[in-house]
């Protein structure tokens, strides 16, 4: 139970942080909608249907958002000194990890929840649908817990905003595909259960990764 009141209260403190400063959401919904409408304007007249490809245009658009969040997430806390505050608090270096993880994880999803309407408007696609809410949470769980962890590892370095999308994309790689994928075959019409091995790759990414980042991220911070 200490441990999951722990959690609560990180998440609470960055929910809190943000409220009061709009930093990171406001930088990311920009740099996201500005995205998307660089992308409409370049392709609408050079494609014979935006269908082809809203699914990059979205994913790109919350990977590279994404990564200007997770990278504020960690560096923040290090301006302030307040990292250092929180590694000493007397927590499981877990608790740490999940409260950060899922307080990028919802920071991430309000954008995304913020962006998808202006998307549809954009491209004229009905993208608010369980399935497509479905594939964009798990991939951006994964996003999330990957990233979070790289955050940590970057916050440190003198080249932090060029080393995190270096050491970060690569690892997503399976994750960002996939997405793709799938968003592609639900804007065609397909169903999820026609595209389970995609499902399946982007669950057992989550999961895997999880297990990972529980078991490393203590020694990633004291690092």
């Amino acid at each position: 139970m200490n441990f999951w009141k722990a959690v609560v209260a990180i998440i609470w403190k960055d929910i809190r942080a943000e409220l009061r400063t709009k930093d990171i959401l406001s930088s990311v919904f920009v740099f996201a909608l500005l995205t998307v409408i660089v992308f409409n304007f370049a392709y609408e007249l050079r494609v014979p249907s935006m269908k082809m490809v809203v699914p990059g245009i979205i994913w790109v658009a919350i990977s590279f958002a994404g990564t200007l969040g997770l990278n504020r997430a960690f560096v923040i806390e290090q301006d302030k000194g307040s990292l250092a505050g929180l590694l000493l608090a007397p927590v499981d270096r877990a608790a740490i990890y999940f409260g950060k993880m899922l307080a990028n994880l919802i920071f991430i999803l309000v954008v995304e929840l913020a962006l998808l309407p202006l998307v549809m408007i954009f491209f004229n696609l009905s993208l608010i649908t369980g399935p497509h809410l479905l594939v964009l949470f798990l991939g951006t769980y994964g996003f999330a817990a990957v990233g979070t962890v790289f955050s940590a590892m970057a916050v440190s370095t003198r080249a932090r905003e060029v080393l995190l999308p270096v050491l970060l994309f690569p690892v997503l790689l399976p994750v960002l595909v996939a997405g793709v994928k799938m968003t592609g075959g639900l804007v065609d019409g397909a169903s999820l259960s026609e595209m389970g091995n995609w499902l399946q790759l982007v669950a057992l990414y989550d999961v895997g990764f999880t297990v990972v980042a529980y078991l490393t991220f203590g020694f990633v911070v004291e690092e």
